[in-house]
């Protein structure tokens, strides 16, 4: 496990690297699937916490690349104090962690929805509809869509092949 230590001074200090290190270095830890964690360099608290709602802070701050809405927020405020926040904690990070499970499954879907629902290949299908509905018309220069052939020969009554 990576040991961090922050110091008074608010600079945070990798005691495996030996060297400072900022909120980036931590978030590249989280995203590497490192372990670590942040302890106060006097009390030895751990701030791990602390540090990591400081990193999702930071992240939230642009709404491109905000997760949590205002909404999202005031209802998660409203499970602190109450007979559901252990609950709320535990589905919460159920929740998180079978997403995590199923992300490939769900990327795999996103892609797919996003190849078929974009502008382009709707515009596409409908322009294929469209001449389809032209050719079975019959109108003069367009040939109707024809049949493919059989590779099988045709059968008669009793069952046999005609020749």
């Amino acid at each position: 496990m990576i040991l961090i230590k922050k110091y008074p001074n608010r600079r945070l200090y990798d005691t495996s690297q030996s060297q400072y290190v900022n909120l980036e270095t931590i978030k590249q830890l989280v995203m590497e699937h490192k372990d670590f964690k942040v302890i106060d360099s006097k009390s030895e608290d751990d701030l791990t916490k602390s540090i990591l709602l400081q990193i999702i802070s930071e992240q939230e701050a642009s709404d491109q690349q905000a997760i949590l809405t205002q909404t999202v927020l005031k209802q998660l405020i409203r499970f602190y104090g109450s007979d559901m926040q252990v609950f709320m904690r535990q589905y919460l990070e159920q929740s998180i962690a079978t997403f995590l499970d199923r992300q490939e499954v769900f990327q795999g879907a996103m892609q797919e929805f996003m190849e078929t629902a974009s502008p382009v290949n709707v515009f596409n299908q409908m322009m294929e509809k469209n001449m389809d509905v032209w050719k079975n018309f019959g109108m003069p220069g367009v040939t109707p869509t024809q049949p493919k052939a059989s590779k099988q020969p045709p059968e008669d009554d009793a069952g046999g092949k005609t020749e």
